[in-house]
């Protein structure tokens, strides 16, 4: 099911294929095929094939649209390959926690000896694996975390079992794993402290300044004619942005706020109806590259979310155009953004 939305799970299940033969059933199988050994494959080949069944029409509206996912692969390869490969090893200690890392090392290698658990023996194989494939893509550093996870808990039972007596030791070390994955992965830094964190993790930062956000576009979108509002259109230049607007806007009356970036691409046009005004959001680099197919624009306010944090959306331009030169379903295209 992860398919229909998700297509990175394609590069864990070629992981995972490539360690299926370190499995000793699947070895065996293959060298002296007998028919009770031959069901062992079976389920998870029909697994497969219904996976591939049921995300078909995923796959099927990719390819008639050219494919957008590998497009925005190689856009997110080409902006934060170096910086994403430089911090893969870091990251993904601190968002799993350097303190689990011994439990990941026994997991591991019990997987990779343990006769018991020779069935899960692509997983440990499958890891190295997926982080290869993730650093040759040049993806996020947080992709292999899941197959981690799994490898840790392979070795959670012997790490419990030789510390038994060691509560008093083990328990400070958990919360402490716990509180480090947290800090690095999870929203629960004060405000003030994700200045700190954005110089490793600019995701983080993202979600900084919404409400204010918010509100700047409000205001903007009031300097508007109320008469010509009904035909004016909320356009973003990120999907962030239409996503701050789409969970805060509602509240200050603004309509739904479109974007050519990325997916959100998809979910527009605007109607060619909305042929009045138009309410952008220019980011902060001075190249004003939305406001080329309109006319008569104008800067109405700038974003400043209040807490010095360097976001995209910090200092960014509210601009006002009183119209575009071209019906919304021509100019369109010519608006996506990867």
């Amino acid at each position: 099911m992860t398919l229909l939305n998700k297509q990175l799970v394609l590069s864990l299940l070629l992981a995972l294929l490539v360690g299926l033969p370190a499995a000793r059933p699947w070895r065996e199988t293959v060298r002296r095929p007998r028919p009770g050994k031959a069901r062992l494959l079976l389920g998870p080949l029909l697994a497969l094939l219904l996976a591939l069944l049921i995300s078909a029409p995923t796959f099927w509206w990719q390819a008639t649209h050219g494919w957008p996912e590998l497009k925005v692969a190689r856009v997110l390869s080409h902006v934060d390959g170096v910086s994403g490969r430089l911090l893969f090893l870091p990251l993904q200690l601190l968002q799993f926690s350097p303190i689990l890392v011994p439990v990941a090392v026994v997991g591991l290698r019990r997987l990779l000896r343990d006769d018991e658990l020779r069935w899960a023996r692509p997983v440990a194989v499958a890891y190295p694996v997926l982080c290869v494939l993730v650093l040759v893509g040049g993806g996020k550093p947080y992709y292999p975390l899941p197959l981690l996870l799994a490898v840790t808990a392979a070795g959670c039972e012997p790490v419990v079992r030789r510390a038994r007596r060691s509560w008093r030791t083990l328990t400070p070390l958990l919360l402490l794993a716990a509180a480090t994955s947290a800090l690095a992965a999870l929203p629960v830094l004060p405000v003030s402290a994700v200045a700190v964190t954005n110089a490793v993790d600019i995701d983080q930062g993202e979600q900084v300044g919404w409400p204010p956000f918010t509100r700047a576009i409000a205001a903007a979108w009031t300097s508007i004619p109320t008469a010509q509002r009904a035909h004016a259109t909320l356009l973003t230049s990120n999907y962030g942005e239409a996503g701050a607007l789409a969970r805060y806007g509602p509240a200050y009356g603004l309509p739904t706020a479109y974007s050519g970036h990325m997916s959100l691409y998809e979910w527009g046009p605007p109607p060619d109806g909305d042929d009045g005004p138009v309410l952008l959001v220019e980011q902060a680099d001075g190249q004003h590259r939305l406001e080329q197919p309109f006319s008569d624009c104008h800067t109405v306010t700038r974003i400043n979310n209040g807490l010095g944090i360097d976001n995209q959306e910090q200092h960014a331009q509210v601009v006002l155009c009183t119209g575009a030169h071209r019906p919304w379903s021509v100019l369109w295209p010519s608006l996506r953004e990867y």
